[in-house]
């Protein structure tokens, strides 16, 4: 997933030449894909390095260079993260990259689409091969609608989202969103030097950057920095929300682990140390809180009061009809929940019970008692029975992949990603807004079966480099690119242009459908699936704090 090096490659070996682009007095030297007719500009700084005195604070807007030349040809560095070593990443990560069409001029006027990529907000990087954006860029020039490419790093683990009293009182909580809102402000100031439009911008990612996209759009002030929205598996609320004090430990470990401040762990009086030690001293610590989680997520985005990101749960401010009233398409992958789900674990009724119980203790606000958390937990487990043949991977029958029957039972697909994908939908398409609904259903048969359609797995199709393609996986990435480049440049993925495809047609109050995406069999569907289930779920949002 992180395969860096090998898109960097990728791109030099394709670069028969250079290409220049202006950024203010700046004369960026980029990348000419010329066998792809596109350019490349990568690595280019967005912020001030958040680093000494900035590190840990909110990202000061970097919208010009201080030289008159900038080297653009390849991605900057990843940010800090566990999974790769210190020597491929560093603080100074915070870069954007722009693909675009070869041979348009600053006054092209493209749509943009902006790419937040996923990794559970503590890993990834806009260099992954995974998001190599040249195929979308090539196939919305051969349908005759061009756009402009643009992702970006941001800051990961407790660098990029604290948590804690002290973060909370300095007001310094979900800095990777923070983050977020800078590269898109740094749009706004300098696409228009790349030829694109910066008030025709789709806002989409996956996972972890859906998530936080989603978040962005409870702020009704996102409209002046897009004008719709793509949600790839993420809503919201789908990172199990609390405040920030529920996950002090984590932050602890991660203090604990910095030579030089690890005597301040549990002091609320951390940050001046760790603004003043050195980045091979933050990496210890960010390996040590890895190392000792206390649950699978825990840099996740904090609810962090009024003015915040997320001032109170997201069910909340939908209740009040505080939310961006944006066009946007939002979907899910038919078994979200799999790889969340441990498959050597023995799924006893009683072990998915104190897990659930677990995962929303405590309860996110004082209207919902631990016993009303309790009770639907037992509905939960009533109406997902210990059936294999109705669980998850969907429509494999009573084939248990010699795993634990329990593990088909778990439902943490319906509870993070399914429920709120609906419980958005329906809410802002109640409202007014134009909006559509995708599950996606493409087999993968790459994977091991007891992952069916997993998490992650459409991103390939969107980028257009599935492995071993087979003709449906063909036809469907073909298809797929088209829907969101339709919708990125018209605000309707059914523009007619590009390869055949069937109409998507808008999720309505009076026409809740979703379209199945599947190379063999791409169509309508009613929104109703597992709707019993569903609907209990979303009709008590507080309990399980969507």
């Amino acid at each position: 997933m992180f395969a860096t090096q090998a898109l960097r490659g990728y791109l030099i070996s394709l670069a028969l030449a250079t290409t220049g682009s202006k950024l203010g007095n700046t004369t960026l030297i980029g990348r000419d894909v010329t066998l792809l007719n596109q350019d490349f500009f990568g690595g280019i700084p967005y912020v001030e390095p958040p680093c000494g005195a900035l590190r840990l604070q909110r990202p000061v807007l970097k919208t010009s260079l201080d030289t008159t030349e900038f080297n653009a040809s390849n991605f900057g560095l990843s940010c800090l993260q566990n999974v790769l070593p210190l020597s491929e990443t560093s603080e100074d990560c915070l870069t954007i990259n722009v693909f675009r069409p070869s041979g348009i001029t600053s006054n092209a006027s493209l749509p943009v689409m902006f790419w937040t990529f996923g990794g559970g907000f503590f890993e990834g990087s806009s260099s992954s091969s995974q998001f190599n954006a040249s195929a979308i860029v090539a196939q919305s020039v051969a349908r005759g609608t061009p756009i402009i490419y643009v992702n970006f790093n941001y800051r990961l683990g407790p660098l990029g989202f604290p948590q804690g009293q002290e973060a909370a009182d300095r007001k310094v909580l979900n800095l990777g969103l923070s983050d977020q809102i800078a590269a898109l402000t740094w749009v706004q100031e300098n696409i228009g030097a790349f030829g694109g439009d910066k008030d025709k911008v789709t806002i989409f990612g996956e996972s972890a950057g859906a998530i936080m996209t989603a978040i962005q759009l409870l702020n009704p002030e996102i409209s002046k920095f897009a004008r719709a929205a793509i949600f790839e598996s993420g809503s919201a609320a789908s990172a199990l929300t609390y405040g920030p004090l529920h996950r002090q430990v984590d932050w602890d470990n991660f203090v604990s682990g910095v030579p030089g401040c690890q005597n301040l762990s549990s002091t609320n009086n951390t940050f001046e140390c760790l603004k003043s030690v050195n980045t091979t001293a933050i990496f210890n610590g960010v390996v040590t809180a890895q190392n000792d989680l206390t649950e699978q997520f825990p840099w996740s985005p904090a609810i962090d009061g009024i003015g915040g990101f997320m001032p109170e749960l997201p069910s909340l401010l939908f209740s009040k009809g505080i939310f961006a009233k944006i066009p946007f398409i939002a979907g899910t992958n038919l078994d979200e929940g799999t790889v969340f789900t441990q498959p050597s674990y023995n799924y006893t009724t009683e072990l998915i019970e104190s897990i659930i119980i677990a995962n929303y203790s405590p309860p996110a606000v004082e209207s919902v008692s631990e016993s009303q958390l309790e009770n639907a937990t037992k509905e939960i487990l009533e109406l997902y029975p210990a059936i294999p043949a109705l669980g998850s991977p969907f429509n494999t029958g009573n084939d248990t992949f010699g795993l634990s029957p329990g593990f088909k039972r778990y439902q943490i697909g319906d509870l993070l990603w399914h429920s709120q994908r609906r419980f958005w939908i329906q809410t802002a398409s109640n409202a007014g807004v134009k909006t559509f609904g995708y599950l996606f259903t493409q087999p993968q048969p790459e994977d091991p079966p007891f992952l069916g359609v997993p998490h992650i797995s459409e991103v390939d199709y969107v980028y257009g480099n599935v492995a071993n393609a087979t003709e449906s996986d063909t036809v469907l990435s073909t298809a797929m690119i088209d829907y969101w480049v339709s919708f990125a440049t018209s605000l309707d993925p059914n523009d007619g242009k590009g390869a055949a495809r069937p109409t998507w047609e808008q999720y309505t109050p009076q026409n809740q459908v979703l379209i199945q995406l599947n190379g063999d069999n791409t169509t309508l569907i009613p929104d109703d699936y597992r709707k019993e289930q569903i609907g209990f779920i979303n009709s008590m949002p507080l309990t399980f704090h969507h």
